[in-house]
């Protein structure tokens, strides 16, 4: 099983879950989403997975408090892509891409442990 890990490489909690990986021998793959940005079909693909946008979308991350009103309330589908794409820090942090193409965000120890069994 080879999972693909999206994040940044300067993020804390995507750190913690490329230690609990490796602790873990869980092979992966890491893509720095600022680096590498992320297609917007993708992005698409992953709020329908996660149950909409709301659940990709960090609100409680400093980029989203900083926005200005207006852009806080994206009412298509393009507009979240385009609000993603010149903000990637929006983005929970990781976002877990598994072979079979499901979808999960976020690093706990014990999510982790249920998400791949260890």
């Amino acid at each position: 099983m080879s999972v693909t890990l999206y994040g940044l490489t300067t993020c804390d909690t995507c750190r913690k879950a490329r230690n609990w990986l490796d602790r873990f021998e869980v092979p992966y793959s890491f893509v720095d989403y600022r680096a590498n940005p992320v297609a917007a079909t993708t992005l698409k693909t992953w709020a329908q997975q996660l149950g909409g946008w709301e659940k990709l979308v960090n609100k409680s991350s400093t980029t989203w408090r900083n926005l200005l009103p207006q852009r806080k309330n994206p009412g298509s589908d393009p507009e979240w892509t385009l609000l993603l794409k010149e903000y990637p820090a929006l983005v929970r942090r990781p976002v877990v891409l598994q072979e079979d193409g499901s979808v999960s965000v976020g690093f706990t120890d014990n999510g982790f442990k249920k998400l791949f069994g260890r």
